[in-house]
C-alpha cells in the first residue's frame, strides 16, 4: 500500500484517484481490529498532501465532507464489497470481529475504484467550495473578535477563547454561569459590548 502510494505520486497519477485507491484499498483489507476508519481518512489526507494537491502546511479538511456523506460513503464501500460476500469464507471471533478463512488477496489487489474516486472527487469539491471558505470566514471573524475584546477589556488569549466558546454555546449571550463564574470581573457594560461584537462578527451563530 505504501509502495503504491509513493509510486502513484512519483508517476504523476491524479492525486484524488490515487488517494481513493490507496485509502479504500486499505479499508477493504481491514488489517486492524480497531482504528481502520481513522487510518483510512488519514491516508486520504496523506496521499493528497504528498502529491502536492493542497498547499504546504494547509490542513485540507476533507474528513468533514466525508462524515456529512456517511450514507453515500457506505454505499460506495458496499458497491464493491457486497457482491464479494458469497466468495468470502469467514467466522465470527470472540471479540466481536470476523476472521477471514480463505485467500481473498486477489479480490482487492486490482479492485475497480471508479465509484470510490467519483465519491472522493465530490468530497474534494465540497471541501474547496464550502468548508475552506467557511473556515477562512471563521478565522477572519475570530481574529476580529480577539482584537475587539482586547479593545474593550484586557485579557489573556486563552480567556478570550473561553469567552468565545461561552458565547457560541449560548447564542451570542454570556450565560449566568459565565457572568457569575469565569467572567465575574466583567462589568455589565463590558458584557454588552462583547455580546454586540460577537453578534456582529458571528451573526449566523447568534440568537434571532
Amino acid at each position: 500500500m505504501a509502495t503504491y502510494a509513493e509510486r502513484a505520486a512519483g508517476a504523476g497519477m491524479d492525486p484524488v484517484a490515487a488517494a481513493a485507491a490507496v485509502a479504500f484499498g486499505f479499508v477493504y483489507i481491514h488489517p486492524f481490529e480497531d482504528g481502520n476508519g481513522r487510518l483510512h481518512r488519514w491516508l486520504i489526507h496523506h496521499v493528497l498532501a504528498a502529491a502536492g494537491f493542497n498547499p504546504p502546511n494547509l490542513v485540507f479538511p476533507i474528513s468533514a465532507a466525508i462524515l456529512r456523506r456517511l450514507h453515500e460513503y457506505r454505499q460506495v464501500l458496499e458497491s464493491y464489497s457486497k457482491p464479494l460476500l458469497p466468495y468470502i469464507e469467514w467466522r465470527a471471533t470472540a471479540r466481536g470481529n470476523v476472521e477471514v478463512l480463505n485467500d481473498t488477496a486477489d479480490y482487492y489487489r486490482y479492485f475497480d475504484a471508479t465509484a470510490h474516486a467519483e465519491f472522493l472527487y465530490q468530497c474534494v469539491a465540497e471541501t474547496v467550495e464550502r468548508d475552506l471558505p467557511e473556515e477562512v470566514r471563521f478565522l477572519e471573524a475570530y481574529d476580529g473578535f480577539v482584537a475587539g475584546v482586547q479593545g474593550i477589556v484586557d485579557m489573556p488569549a486563552r480567556t478570550v477563547q473561553l469567552l468565545h466558546r461561552f458565547l457560541e454555546q449560548n447564542g451570542g449571550r454570556l450565560s449566568k454561569r459565565g457572568r457569575a463564574g469565569e467572567f465575574a470581573a466583567l462589568k455589565d457594560d463590558d458584557v454588552s459590548e462583547v455580546e454586540q461584537l460577537y453578534r456582529q462578527l458571528f451573526p449566523e451563530a447568534s440568537e434571532g
